[in-house]
């Protein structure tokens, strides 16, 4: 995977009609490590959007090896093979994906011993029974799961599912113990419609132990209007769940907004640190079940090489 570096730094703007601008605690996507300050500081500007500036100053500028987070402006460097990145959790029996659900169990209906019985010398198979809730690992919910006249899994159209334009939004400095919540104006940097929008809050690294089920950071009301508004076809999150589930009044208002303008919901996935903020394709299909609204799926992202 190609190296990838950020800006750390302090800064004052200058316009060239009055006024003036300043920042501390920046940190700015890099091309390469070698950038010259005066380069940061046009990077800086046009990540900002800014015109008729006289003056950049930069403070305590250091450049770190760093993942990118999606400064505007700045395209990541490709690999020479396209990436396939694994975004699921395996499921296996005895996995608990979220607190009070039942686990899955995993039995055989017919043993590889039992089957050599039934088949040629030297053939067996092995045929297995799981029993699960549709909430298990990583999993997709459709309308029908919050809306009893909303589109099932078997309804949804496959080209919502398959190969989306990926905005990642990588956010683990940008929430905490007192802000778990995730507000529109975090998202409202980029052009998001009929694209998978996926946030990477770092909490999956929790998953399958008691801390995953605590304090976890979620999507506000207003972050999930704001995605609606913008066109999203697919909302994905790396926690317990894409709403607060310790508010305590039962409110979903996420799933709600969401799966009634039919933005599909990907809940628990993981690993989205190591998928650009932009350039990735995302696919998360579950199977077309009549009647159900969620179900696992095998998440991943596509990420082009430069071939």
């Amino acid at each position: 995977m190609t190296t990838e570096y950020r800006a750390h730094f302090d800064f004052t703007i200058a316009f060239a009609n009055g006024g003036g601008l300043t920042g501390e605690g920046f940190r700015l996507d890099l091309p390469g490590q070698d950038v010259t300050a005066d380069e940061v500081g046009a990077l800086l500007v046009a990540h900002l959007g800014l015109a008729l500036v006289s003056d950049v100053a930069l403070r305590d500028l250091r450049i770190v090896e760093e993942p990118h987070r999606g400064s505007r402006g700045i395209e990541t460097r490709r690999d020479r093979e396209d990436r396939v990145i694994d975004l699921s959790h395996p499921i296996e029996a005895g996995l608990v994906t979220y607190p009070g659900l039942p686990a899955p169990t995993i039995v055989p209906h017919l043993t590889r011993e039992d089957s050599r019985g039934r088949y040629a010398p030297g053939t067996e198979f092995a045929m297995d029974i799981i029993t699960m809730i549709g909430n298990t690992g990583t999993y997709l919910d459709s309308p029908f799961h919050r809306y009893a006249d909303g589109g099932d899994l078997a309804s949804l159209d496959l080209r919502t599912l398959v190969g989306l334009r990926t905005e990642v939004f990588h956010l683990h400095d940008a929430w905490n113990a007192d802000r778990r919540g995730i507000e529109a104006v975090t998202l409202a940097d980029r052009d998001l419609r009929g694209s998978a929008v996926l946030l990477d809050t770092g909490w999956s690294s929790r998953f399958g132990t008691p801390e995953y089920a605590h304090g976890a950071p979620f999507l506000t009301e207003g972050g999930a209007q704001f995605l609606v508004d913008a066109g999203a076809q697919l909302v994905g999150i790396d926690s317990l769940n894409i709403d607060d589930t310790e508010d305590g009044g039962g409110a979903r208002p996420a799933h709600t907004l969401l799966l009634a303008a039919g933005i599909h919901v990907v809940e628990h996935l993981t690993n989205l640190a190591a998928v650009p903020a932009r350039g990735a394709l995302f696919t998360a299909a579950p199977p077309a079940v009549r009647g159900f609204g969620t179900f696992p799926v095998r998440a991943f992202a596509t990420v082009p090489g430069s071939h």
